[in-house]
């Protein structure tokens, strides 16, 4: 895929809060849209019959998982995550706005000026929309990049970057088989979240 082709991305995140090595993943899947279509009927082929009404890793057994990864390894896109450590109990947030920051001057190195993020509540989207805003100063003068917010379940472009962030989770708690399989179209950004 050319940077020129790339103009959306589609973000979900995992995280784990811990005294002492917690961390946040934020991950974004960046597909042409040209083949966005082929993406969500992938995305819902592998939901098969299951009765949740998305994708969701922390669902899976690890056979499903290794599926689930191989699926997304097998898509024309690729996946930007950022991970910031360390993210002590009840500092997810701040975590969550630093990794934000942080994607978009690196989703908009890659020509990427859309992105959507899964809804949380009102007052969480409205924290990542002032997030963005703030984070649009960093970028060139001019430069335009624009969020918005939707339910996972309305939109299967979201399951990918669900999936890349519980394979990089699942990677930092000592399995990295799943990850393995995505290395190919995958590019990691490590924060420091202390300071």
């Amino acid at each position: 895929m050319s940077n020129d082709a790339a103009r959306m991305a589609y973000a979900d995140e995992s995280f784990h809060e811990a005294a002492h090595g917690g961390f946040y993943v934020l991950a974004a899947a960046v597909f042409d849209e040209s083949v966005h279509d082929t993406v969500r009927t992938a995305m819902q082929t592998l939901r098969g019959k299951r009765q949740t009404p998305k994708l969701h890793w922390n669902e899976m057994d690890t056979r499903q998982r290794t599926t689930a990864a191989a699926a997304v390894a097998a898509l024309d896109g690729f996946h930007i995550v950022a991970i910031g450590t360390p993210v002590p109990r009840t500092r997810q947030e701040r975590a969550r706005a630093m990794c934000l920051t942080r994607l978009v001057t690196e989703l908009h190195s890659f020509s990427v000026s859309d992105l959507v993020i899964e809804s949380r509540t009102r007052q969480l989207d409205a924290r990542d929309i002032a997030t963005v805003r703030g984070a649009r100063f960093l970028l060139p003068k001019g430069s335009r990049f624009h969020v918005v917010h939707v339910p996972g379940k309305q939109e299967p472009l979201l399951w990918p970057a669900d999936l890349v962030a519980g394979a990089v989770r699942a990677h930092r708690q000592g399995d990295a088989t799943f990850r393995r399989q995505l290395e190919h179209c995958l590019y990691e950004v490590e924060l420091d979240t202390h300071s």
